[in-house]
């Protein structure tokens, strides 16, 4: 089978010939992997490692797109930046991690409504076509399954307010909330309308919506239906009303959020995070008849560099989730340099062994 149609047939939990595989790294692997001599400069990880699947992230959702980002701190091992929706981002010079948001333009209603809602148009400019077409060509010419990549409703507002600011507003002014997702749901509709429209759909659509963190959400479950949900179910309906399936992507405990989120639509969960305290084989177990699953394999495994402590790990979930046809093979979170490109090229062949039907 071609990772295409191994994708296909999960998302619809359909038999295949063995699960699929794919992988997310940390920016500088590359880099690392490189200087050790692992893999060459022009490797392609998608190629190098014959994944099922390719991504593209095709859209620039930021406030002010003529806002040129300003560094307005630095020191010997980080930056601070300003970028256009007015948030300060730290970031380390030396390792890659994701950035650390330190101040916000916007803090309530009245900054959302000055500063923000009115430059959120679906602007020609917001979209990378040229990057998304060859991407899709990239893809489809290897006979994988391509997806454009992208945040959704509650990965667009928190970078632009902060955490606090959305969280508190979601109890003190829920209408705010409401709208903030209201717009976003239907930014991220127009710009994929123009995009279909000029360049041609993808064979699914993969949200990123980093909902949770160390044994809990972000919120209630009854908050998280009440407010979020319906941007989620507007952005779902989208892609299904296009026969397009849906991967939400979200690290943290997410599980109370789970029922929703699948009645919201979507059709397969990533990336389930151990050390968040999601566990695949519950997850997969209580909800494995209605959703696909990629990843929940302890990344902390890889980390060890040792391939007994790796094949535990494999052994101890991939023949119990790949009952049901509906996993994919994935790391719970994104591989860091300190993993040897050895031990990963083991993680995935072996996981493939053992996810063969």
């Amino acid at each position: 089978m071609t990772g295409y149609e191994r994708m296909i047939n999960i998302l619809n939990h359909k038999p295949v010939d063995r699960i699929a595989v794919y992988e997310h790294f940390w920016g500088d692997t590359h880099k690392t992997w490189v200087e050790n001599g692992w893999v060459k400069q022009t490797d392609n990880f998608d190629d190098l490692f014959g994944y099922d699947m390719s991504e593209c992230w095709a859209f620039n959702t930021v406030a002010d797109l003529d806002f040129v980002p300003q560094v307005v701190e630095e020191n010997e091992h980080t930056i601070v930046t300003v970028d256009g929706n007015g948030a300060k981002l730290r970031t380390h010079k030396y390792h890659d991690t994701t950035p650390e948001h330190i101040g916000y333009l916007v803090e309530d209603r009245d900054g959302w409504e000055e500063h923000i809602k009115p430059l959120l148009k679906p602007d020609l400019r917001r979209i990378n076509i040229k990057g998304y077409k060859d991407a899709m060509e990239r893809a489809h010419k290897a006979g994988r399954y391509f997806v454009l990549s992208g945040v959704n409703v509650f990965e667009m507002i928190h970078p632009m307010c902060g955490h606090v600011n959305m969280l508190m507003g979601m109890v003190e002014d829920p209408d705010w909330i409401r709208d903030m997702v209201d717009t976003y749901a239907q930014l991220q509709i127009d710009l994929q309308e123009e995009l279909f429209s000029i360049a041609g759909k993808p064979d699914g659509i993969w949200y990123y919506e980093d909902m949770g963190y160390k044994g809990s959400p972000f919120m209630s479950p009854a908050m998280y239906k009440e407010l979020i949900q319906p941007g989620h179910i507007r952005t779902i309906d989208f892609a299904h009303s296009q026969d397009m399936k849906v991967i939400m992507h979200s690290c943290g405990f997410v599980e109370p959020l789970l029922p929703h989120m699948i009645d919201a639509g979507i059709d397969m969960l990533q990336v389930i995070e151990v050390k968040a305290g999601m566990d695949l084989l519950r997850i997969h177990k209580n909800y494995g008849d209605k959703i696909g699953f990629m990843g929940g394999i302890d990344v902390r495994a890889l980390y060890s560099n040792d391939k007994e402590i790796v094949n535990r790990e494999l052994e101890a979930k991939i023949p119990t989730v790949k009952q049901g046809f509906c996993y994919a093979l994935h790391s719970d979170h994104s591989i860091p340099k300190t993993v040897n490109v050895d031990t990963y090229r083991h993680f995935i062949e072996y996981g493939k062994e053992l996810g063969t039907y």
